[in-house]
């Protein structure tokens, strides 16, 4: 980490992280605990969170882990549950859980398949996860953010590319959804001084979504960005630099320069 984002710059603030026990999620929940927040993350498997917890023991902020369906409203009810006995409240939501490409096709980097070769049910799953898992789990807390009169929340997205690419359905529309659907809530909770925006690695990551035997190639040729690179730019927009920042689509590979710019203005 670097010294900005190591200090405890977000010492008080409650922060919640769904799909959090790996990939950009931990790595994210990691970055957060580490600037001094307290980090509830979430994720299906118990055994994973405990794993997670774990790991991140020790760091400045403290860390939670409870198992959360973003599919299940009534499995959300009772993270906002938790939430409201253990906290109070919450001051920022990182809305990170999804599934990918290979859920509905193992071989999607070298066996792309038309969209109409995907089944029914695979097509659903991933936008029940990837994009209405978003909305159900932001309508369930954006209450505590009105009760407060502010609040953040962080969307996680992907590239451009990702959405127009042979063989990405039905991954590419649930990001191309989960965007129109940021901006949507930036506009609907601006005058209430909830923050909205979107944060995105700037290219293919090292995680779960991509399998083992293309990870090695891939890192190879330098097109592997490491899960870390979340982390300046999630401690950045949970801090209180960002606030009144919303509607906004940051790539945090180039966190740096858009960083610079954003402070000159």
């Amino acid at each position: 980490m670097t010294p900005e984002t190591s200090n405890a710059v977000l010492s008080g603030k409650r922060i919640l992280v769904t799909g959090g026990s790996t990939g950009l999620g931990f790595a994210m929940a990691k970055a957060l605990a580490e600037a001094g927040a307290s980090v509830l993350i979430t994720a299906r498997s118990e055994e994973n969170i405990s794993k997670a917890v774990k790991q991140l023991q020790g760091l400045p902020g403290e860390v939670f882990g409870i198992a959360m369906d973003v599919r299940d409203e009534d499995s959300i009810a009772q993270a906002v549950s938790w939430v409201q006995n253990q906290w109070g409240t919450l001051d920022v939501l990182v809305n990170n859980a999804g599934i990918g490409m290979r859920t509905v096709n193992p071989d999607f980097l070298s066996q792309p398949r038309p969209f109409y070769e995907v089944t029914a049910q695979g097509f659903r799953d991933l936008i029940d996860t990837n994009l209405t898992g978003y909305f159900l789990v932001a309508k369930a807390f954006v209450p505590l953010f009105l009760q407060n009169g502010r609040g953040k929340i962080v969307n996680i997205s992907m590239n451009h590319e990702t959405m127009k690419r042979k063989g990405f359905v039905p991954y590419g529309p649930s990001r191309a959804g989960a965007e129109s659907l940021s901006y949507i809530m930036a506009e609907d909770l601006m005058e209430s001084r909830i923050d909205v925006n979107m944060l995105l690695p700037g290219g293919a990551t090292e995680t779960e979504m991509i399998p083992d035997h293309y990870k090695s190639n891939l890192k190879e040729k330098g097109f592997l960005l490491s899960p870390e690179v979340m982390g300046e730019p999630i401690v950045f927009l949970a801090s209180d630099q960002s606030s009144g920042l919303t509607g906004q689509r940051i790539v945090a590979k180039d966190f740096t320069t858009w960083k610079q710019k954003y402070l000159q203005k």
